[in-house]
Order: structure tokens, then sequence, then C-alpha cells
């Protein structure tokens, strides 16, 4: 599991256009908060994804971009994106490389059997590559909310 003051896994995955989006493209310029969610277009990951949305002009403010990463296939994203209106960049984990490097991926046991599934989860990371705030089990109501408060400190 990652923890704040641990160097960020670098990550390459395509956006809902199938644009390449490489994290390290940012050192040095932006802050960078990835939330991985389980799933497009269900209850949870929907509420999650509106309110960054809406709160994504102060985000800019802070100098930071937010990626929201699910194993999802970009034409999922941008159905997702296009139906809610959402202007974050989602981006598609397809192989689970991204969930994998930051420990999101695990296995749980549900309904008496073990199965892999992506741990509702979010990284602050600062300019400089480090990881800030590592938050994992995370509800998706008010979310976004605390995590720009966490931006804001940095």
């Amino acid at each position: 599991m990652l923890k704040p003051g641990d160097n960020a896994p670098t990550i390459e995955v395509p956006d809902a256009d199938m644009h390449p989006i490489n994290t390290a493209n940012y050192l040095g310029e932006k802050n960078l908060v990835l939330y991985f969610y389980p799933k497009d277009d269900t209850p949870g990951c929907t509420i999650e994804a509106q309110d960054f949305s809406d709160l994504k002009d102060e985000f800019d403010a802070l100098d930071t971009l937010v990626f929201g990463v699910s194993r999802d296939t970009c034409v999922s994203h941008a159905e997702f994106r296009d139906k809610y209106g959402l202007s974050i960049d989602l981006v598609a984990d397809v192989d689970g490389q991204a969930c994998k490097a930051y420990g999101v991926w695990r296995e749980r046991e549900r309904n008496g059997e073990k199965v892999m599934t992506l741990v509702r989860s979010t990284f602050i990371i600062d300019k400089q590559g480090i990881v800030r705030e590592a938050l994992y089990d995370v509800k998706p109501k008010s979310h976004a909310e605390q995590v720009l408060a966490l931006v804001g400190q940095l």
C-alpha cells in the first residue's frame, strides 16, 4: 500500500478520447488527484464523478488535475462522461497496471467467495511526484470536497 511520502508510481493510460496520459508529464507543473473507482455509470461512482466535476474550477485554481481511474474502456468512459456532462478526465486502466501499481486491486471476500475488486481510493500527488495523501476505502458522498480541502493544504 502506498502511504504519504512515497514516490507516486508513474502511469500511462488512455483518456476517454484515447489520448495517452502519462503522469510523469506533469512533474514540476501540476499537483495530481488520482481517484480510483470501481465502474462507470453506477450510483456511487456517478456521485463521485459529478462532485469532482462540480469542483473542477477550484482544483484548477490550485494547479491540480483530477483523473478518475477505472478498469472500464475508453468507450465506456466517453459514454459516462457524455451522459453526465463530466468535466474531469477519466482514464482507462483496462489491463489493471495502474490499479496494481497503486495497490487498489485487491482480493476480497464476497458471498463466501474470494474475488478481485478495485478498492475505491484516492491519491493526492504534489508537483514533485510525492504522494501527500493516500485514502483507501473512501465513500463517494462529499469525498471530492474532502480532497479539495486536502489539496488546499499543499
